[in-house]
């Protein structure tokens, strides 16, 4: 059976000492592949947070790739953000860098030193992601959906245990969120585990996978049909 990457039990996740989800108890095993669906406000993204740690787990217990959340230390933070990838609705993307310059930033705040070997890198998760002839492009002259991929490349730098995608799609058009689902499913192919908070649901319909909702303040799991 494949190993647990997340595991949380008896959680409460708190934002600003208000409970936002309740009795949250969730187990992922590596490789696969769920959707964390939900209205705006049911604390999609504030459960995404407390999974890389930018909330602090207060209540329950839980673990991520080998970390304590419930233990975790301000200087044990980046140490845990180099086993996740994470991407963003807004791309997070520097706009005044080439889309490899943004990659080599990320390198080299992550400890990477050999040029020859960043460069690989960088042709190798740009090659993933189909977009192997953009490097030297700025991120103004990509669509929406090519920044997106760029985040997802940028994600795949350090070569994460797992992927936590909040809302990908959110600003995209209905074709481009395609690709990106596409993009993502192919990483999970690969044997990466996704986690992925959105509100598309075209996109969990054209692509069925495990789906968790976040409602009246719980999480549970939902059949396709129902969603």
């Amino acid at each position: 059976m494949p190993e647990t990457v997340l595991s949380l039990e008896n959680v409460s996740i708190l934002q600003e000492k208000k409970t936002i989800l309740s009795d949250v108890n969730l187990t992922v095993r590596q490789g696969e592949f769920i959707y964390i669906i939900g209205r705006t406000g049911s604390g999609k993204s504030s459960l995404m947070k407390t999974l890389y740690a930018d909330l602090p787990l207060e209540e329950g217990s839980g673990s991520i790739v080998g970390f304590d959340l419930s233990k975790m230390k301000e200087k044990d933070i980046p140490f845990l953000r180099r086993k996740l990838g994470i991407v963003f609705q807004d791309f997070k993307l520097l706009p005044d860098r080439s889309v490899e310059d943004n990659m080599l930033f990320v390198l080299k705040a992550t400890g990477w030193k050999e040029k020859e070997e960043m460069q690989r890198k960088i042709d190798e998760v740009l090659t993933e992601v189909d977009l192997r002839g953009m490097a030297h492009k700025m991120p103004h002259q990509l669509s929406g959906g090519e920044q997106q991929r760029v985040a997802i490349a940028r994600a795949l730098l350090n070569d994460p245990e797992i992927i936590l995608a909040d809302e990908p799609t959110g600003n995209l058009d209905p074709q481009t969120s395609v690709e990106v689902l596409n993009t993502l499913r192919k990483i999970n192919e690969s044997g990466k585990t996704v986690i992925m908070s959105t509100h598309d649901y075209a996109v969990l319909l054209k692509f069925p996978s495990k789906t968790l909702k976040c409602e009246n303040g719980t999480l549970f799991e939902v059949v396709q049909k129902t969603v």
